[in-house]
């Protein structure tokens, strides 16, 4: 029983290493790798298309214009 534990846990472990080792290969062997940027406003082709951020856009609709007419 203890034997079987100890197998599947280095298994796992061995497993969770290649999985980290591939996530990261693009960090480890390119010269200052970087993740790539896959939030919509650091995205550039989401900006040409006029795409924003929701989270942006419910901030600028909350917040009070300096030049909004007071009623």
């Amino acid at each position: 029983m203890l034997k079987t534990f100890i197998t599947l846990f280095i298994i796992c472990v061995i497993l969770i290493g290649i999985a980290m080792l591939f996530l990261s290969v693009r960090l480890i062997f390119k010269k200052n790798g970087r993740f790539v940027k896959t939030h919509v406003s650091q995205s550039k082709a989401m900006r040409d298309r006029g795409i924003t951020c929701v989270q942006s856009q419910d901030f600028a609709m909350r917040h009070k214009s300096p030049y909004a007419v007071k009623e």
